[in-house]
């Protein structure tokens, strides 16, 4: 298996940073062209306050119409994909949404989840949590107000959401979504499961219909920010855990195999914790785009940086060492935040914002840019 499946160019979405507050969570998806014309590809990244942890804003919107040689943007969307208010102070909105084309209904949808708030410090610790979804009108580029899914009458469900979870369509237009949750009585710290949820979408609704098996593990926080892929005749899915990432797979999409510790293919633990992973898919190959330790980076918080890819061997469900390569380059912000756009059959990208967190991490050359990572297969 070779590590020169593709090449690699590296574009600037947008740059600069006031020093208050920063881009984050940037994400993109593409709507396919008709009759021959280039993609549209719509991107998401919401103002987060430096100064608190996890304080998002409305998401604004770049789009592209020239595979990324110009942008238009960013556009905020408030009145859409902004906060609202709720009762006793509180005000929620929505963050970690991944748009992503469903082909059966022709329509971009993002998923992620809600977000609640007392103050603009950070979240609160213990809260309500739903899927959240929106949908996007290429016509007059804007965004449906974004709707919550509702879920079965299980009480971990109360907060449960979709953050960051990369999802599968189905060939009938259902859509398998992975989520994660924990009982809302407890804090943020508390052991999170994960799951997959099949769901129905029309266009309109996303409507719950089932999910699979429960996983967690009794390492701090569980399992968090799941992603799915289907690769040949089965699902693998990838697993955030705070001291090591996993990964499982599944014949149906539904029901998986106990995670396992991601590793090489020598044996060696990957690295990565604390963050998320996302896969890629192209021809015979999977890969995994992911941060690690060992590469020169203790300089960023969580060793979130450089962004790297590598082959997978999906039989033994470990990474090719020899097929690492760097897909962004470590400058001082973390990566950690991304998600993958398959743009055309030829070409994938890797969106990411540099997160201007810790306060000092601009020294080693970060200015919020949101990176475009094109792999050209």
């Amino acid at each position: 298996m070779s590590a020169s499946d593709f090449d690699i160019e590296l574009c600037a979405v947008h740059s600069g940073f006031d020093g208050k507050t920063f881009y984050a969570q940037a994400r993109a998806g593409a709507i396919p062209g008709a009759d021959g014309q280039m993609p549209v590809v719509v991107l998401t990244a919401q103002p987060t306050l430096r100064s608190g942890s996890d304080v998002f804003y409305a998401l604004s919107e770049w789009r592209t119409g020239d595979m990324g040689q110009t942008w238009e943007g960013p556009v905020e969307h408030d009145e859409t994909l902004g906060r609202r208010r709720e009762p006793d102070g509180v005000v929620v909105g929505i963050c970690d949404m991944t748009p992503a084309w469903h082909a059966v209904s022709g329509r971009l949808l993002t998923t992620g989840h809600t977000v609640r708030y007392r103050n603009d410090k950070g979240p609160m610790t213990k809260r309500l949590r739903e899927t959240a979804y929106s949908i996007y009108d290429p016509e007059h580029r804007k965004w449906t107000p974004w709707r919550t899914v509702e879920m079965p009458a299980k009480p971990s469900f109360r907060s449960a959401g979709a953050g960051s979870a990369q999802r599968v369509d189905l060939d009938n237009g259902d859509i398998l979504l992975p989520v994660y949750y924990k009982p809302v009585s407890k804090d943020w710290n508390a052991c999170h499961c994960a799951t997959v949820m099949r769901c129905a979408f029309d266009g309109r609704s996303l409507v719950y219909l089932e999910h699979g098996t429960e996983m967690s593990t009794p390492e701090p926080r569980g399992f968090c920010e799941p992603s799915l892929i289907r690769f040949g005749e089965r699902y693998y899915l990838t697993l955030r855990n705070d001291i090591r990432g996993y990964v499982t797979a599944s014949d149906e999409g539904l029901h998986f195999d106990t995670p396992r510790p991601w590793c090489f293919d020598d044996g060696v633990e990957l690295g990565n914790y604390n963050t998320q992973q996302h896969w890629i898919t192209h021809g015979d190959g999977l890969y995994l785009v992911y941060t690690r330790r060992g590469l020169d980076n203790d300089n960023v918080f969580r060793h979130r940086a450089p962004l790297m890819i590598a082959r997978v061997d999906p039989d033994r469900l470990t990474v090719l060492r020899d097929t690492e390569r760097e897909l962004v380059p470590n400058r001082g912000a973390r990566l950690g935040n991304f998600s993958v756009c398959d743009v055309t059959s030829d070409e994938t990208w890797v969106v990411v914002a540099e997160w201007m967190q810790p306060v000092g991490c601009e020294q080693y050359g970060s200015d919020n840019t949101i990176w475009a990572a094109k792999i050209k297969w």
